[in-house]
Parts: C-alpha cells; sequence; structure tokens
C-alpha cells in the first residue's frame, strides 16, 4: 500500500479515503494527459506534490520524470514511493535548470497556490525546449468554493488564458466536469462537494460516504465546450516562436 502524506490542505493523496474525491479529479487530469498526449522524452512535473502524476508519467514511457517541489518532507516522500522519479528541491519562479531543459512540463493544481504567477509561465517557457509543451491546470474560480487559505490567487478561464499567452501559444483549452455517475447521484442528494465540505468526513451519511470512496477518474469529463462551468481548468500549449 502507498504511504501517504499528512494531510494539510494544500494537497491531495491517494490512499486516504475520504480524500478520494479529489484524488480522483486530480487523477484524471494527469490521466487525460497521458491519454492523450503520450509523453515521452525529459518531463517536469513542477509542483509534484505526493509524486503520483510524475510517478504516472514515468510509466507512461517518459524517458524521465522529474518532480521539483519547495518542501522538504514532501520530497522524501517522492525518494521513498516513487524511487525511478528524479526529486529536486527547488522555487518554481527560480528553478534552476538550464534552458530547454525539458520535452513536456506539467504542473497540475499549481499556480493558484503561487505569489508570482506570470514569473512562473516565463520560467516555464525558459526551461521547456521549442517544440515542447506545457500542461497546466487550476481550479475554475466561478465554481471552486471560495476560502482556501493556500490558494493565492485563483483564475477564470479567460484569467488564466490570458496569463498563458504572452509566452505560449494555447493548443487546447479545456474543462473538467462531473460525468454522468456524479451528475446523476447530484441530482437526487445535491452537490458533492458542498455535501463533503458542509460537515467533518466522520458525519457523512452512508449515500455521501459511498459516493467519495467509490470516485474514479472515469467520473470525471474533460472537455473544450462550457469552460465557465467547469470545475477545473486545463490548458496545453507550446512555446511561442520569435
Amino acid at each position: 500500500m502507498t504511504e501517504t502524506l499528512p494531510l494539510t490542505g494544500e494537497r491531495t493523496a491517494p490512499g486516504i479515503w475520504h480524500e478520494n474525491y479529489w484524488f480522483a479529479r486530480h487523477d484524471a487530469a494527469y490521466r487525460w494527459i497521458t491519454a492523450n498526449l503520450a509523453p515521452t522524452g525529459r518531463i517536469l512535473d513542477a509542483g509534484c506534490g505526493e509524486g503520483y502524476g510524475a510517478e504516472q508519467l514515468r510509466l507512461a514511457g517518459a524517458d524521465s520524470v522529474t518532480g521539483l517541489d519547495y518542501e522538504h518532507t514532501t520530497l522524501r516522500h517522492v525518494r521513498r514511493v516513487y524511487p525511478q522519479v528524479n526529486v529536486v528541491r527547488g522555487n518554481l519562479v527560480q528553478a534552476g535548470f538550464a534552458d530547454a531543459t525539458f520535452d513536456l512540463i506539467t504542473s497540475l493544481q499549481t499556480i493558484e497556490h503561487l505569489w508570482e504567477q506570470p514569473r512562473f509561465v516565463s520560467e516555464c517557457a525558459r526551461i521547456l525546449a521549442p517544440d515542447g509543451t506545457l500542461v497546466l491546470s487550476t481550479p475554475n474560480r466561478l465554481t471552486f468554493p471560495s476560502g482556501n487559505w493556500y490558494h493565492t490567487r485563483e483564475l477564470t478561464a479567460a484569467e488564466f488564458v490570458e496569463l498563458t499567452e504572452p509566452a505560449f501559444e494555447i493548443t487546447h483549452a479545456l474543462g473538467l466536469h462531473h460525468g454522468n455517475r456524479l451528475r446523476t447521484w447530484e441530482s437526487q442528494y445535491g452537490d458533492c462537494v458542498d455535501a463533503q465540505l458542509a460537515t467533518e468526513y466522520d458525519a457523512w451519511d452512508d449515500n455521501l460516504t459511498a459516493l467519495v470512496t467509490s470516485t474514479r477518474h472515469e467520473d470525471f469529463e474533460i472537455r473544450p465546450d462550457t469552460l465557465d462551468e467547469s470545475l477545473d481548468l486545463l490548458l496545453v500549449a507550446r512555446p511561442r516562436r520569435n
């Protein structure tokens, strides 16, 4: 069984039953990348957190995967649990890598934590190969519950595109939505995110507990329509050519 990190509210992790909805929601984006972008070459997972996403990218066929994060406990965990992922401690806005080091950079559910978001995007452009690909995801400010004090600035779809476009040409602008099973549950019981946040998990009723523990990445859809109604936003981009 995978070791788990202590929960702080800043990141999610596999193997924690009451976090399973959030883990599956994050997992869906990594699964989309591995299914649609065929990740190969040198990959950086910027803000790798627990490391499950970096490991997925490695297993999908990457030549090498580097997980970049800033927190010692997290990186020790990644080294133990995913020993074939290269681990680097560093600042996402001043990563320390040489120009054009990576063929693919992923940074999922990270940019909303950063104070210097434009600087991070510029740093990604610097360390990404000229023909490389950048994948960013972030919660949609229009639908995400307010009050996460780990987030410095949440973004709408328009703001996310505006932030990325100076250095990158966006090839896909996508939104993550609940799939049919989650929508069916919500039609009977109400919003499942609101229900999870309304009480502590040990007070959840059996219907909510069953939903959360059974949620999988297949229960989410990632598609290009109705971005403003999406739960999370995902951009795929390539560096602009001068």
